[in-house]
């Protein structure tokens, strides 16, 4: 009989913590269904809509010339994407013929309602923005505007534009650091990162770069920010109580990592949230990389589609999108793994991705 219960007991516990693990994956399973991801699409010039659980494009919407950098608001209501009338220019060598004009009725910052998945309205004022980002609170918004070489702080509610700030030729990456305190802005023409105080609209420090700085990203604590040389295949690492560079390192071919054109072009950066892992998304070398933040080596690499820009992490660090947009389509990295779980076709030209709760859901 003792054995019995013991024999029960052990079975009951068994099915208890089987059951714990089934609820936490479901939990996690969750999680990852929660969220979709939103892509722009710069030469079709629309929105490819991912369902974070099917991982399937479930709606395409239209949203004007060239849309390219994309940002959820912080109570996750909204997207805000960047429009520009301003042609899009072939590689260099490769360009045919003079470049028709700007059409710079085109330019403006589109607001996507997501409940309705559509434009509700468009910001107007800001020539040729690129990329963008969106303070803490929700009511301003950073823009590089490209042609003309400035960082333009617009006001949310009213579309009015609060200052427009000199930050070098061709300004690109936008990024806030955590504290919600200063705005990081990366000029590629400049190689130079110019930093905005988001309480006053100021330039209080401009340092420079490696060559060609598409982009810019913060530890979770906001103590670093690193910032990739496209170009010249570095990665800046900087002080940010200083704010000034303390380190380049270098993501070299390896055993490990055999860009697909020779060369790595690093583009985008984001921090994984433990803080322990840089993520890269290199451009012309296809692929994404996750650095070691602690040795500066690349530990694991994903090949992706051609040319991968702008990369996006689920909340929960579990899942990363890269948009890749040459090839049409959008790759889906596990991060734990590290390997592709699903390649997305796209529409045309895949340029900007960004991760927001799904309220269809």
């Amino acid at each position: 009989m003792l054995k019995l219960i013991q024999t029960l007991v052990t079975a009951g516990t068994a099915l208890l913590l089987c059951g714990a693990a089934s609820a936490q994956e479901a939990h996690h399973a969750a999680a990852r269904s929660s969220y979709d991801a939103y892509v722009t699409n710069e030469v079709s010039g629309d929105l490819s809509i991912i369902d974070g659980r099917t991982l399937k494009v479930i709606a395409t919407v239209p949203l004007g010339r060239r849309p390219r950098g994309i940002v959820p608001s912080p109570d996750g209501r909204y997207l805000y994407i960047a429009l520009s009338g301003s042609p899009i220019e072939g590689p260099p060598g490769k360009r045919q013929g003079p470049e028709p004009p700007p059409d710079k009725s085109a330019d403006g910052i589109g607001v996507f309602d997501i409940a309705t998945q559509s434009v509700s309205r468009v910001i107007r004022g800001v020539s040729d923005p690129e990329k963008l980002a969106v303070s803490r609170d929700g009511r301003r918004l950073y823009v590089a505007s490209e042609d003309s070489g400035n960082a333009i702080v617009i006001d949310v509610a009213s579309g009015q534009t609060l200052a427009s700030i000199p930050v070098g030729s061709e300004p690109e990456g936008v990024r806030v650091s955590p504290n919600g305190r200063f705005v990081y802005f990366t000029a590629e023409s400049a190689n130079r990162v110019s930093v905005v105080d988001a309480a006053t609209n100021q330039l209080v420090k401009q340092f420079d770069v490696g060559q060609r700085p598409r982009s810019a990203a913060f530890t979770p604590t906001g103590s670093t920010a690193y910032v990739p040389g496209e170009f010249d295949a570095s990665v800046t690492v900087v002080n940010t109580r200083t704010e000034t560079p303390v380190k380049t390192f270098y993501l070299k071919p390896s055993a490990i990592f055999q860009p697909a054109t020779g060369a790595a072009r690093p583009m985008d950066m984001l921090v994984s949230p433990s803080g322990r892992s840089l993520y890269v998304s290199t451009g012309r070398g296809g692929a994404v990389v996750e650095v070691n933040l602690k040795t500066d080596e690349i530990t694991r690499v994903a090949m992706t589609g051609t040319r991968p820009w702008t990369i996006a992490l689920t909340p929960d660090g579990r899942r990363l999108y890269a948009a890749n947009g040459p090839s049409n389509n959008v790759s889906v990295i596990d991060t734990a793994t590290f390997k592709i779980i699903a390649t997305i076709p796209c529409d045309q030209g895949p340029w900007g991705v960004a991760v927001a709760r799904a309220r269809r859901h």
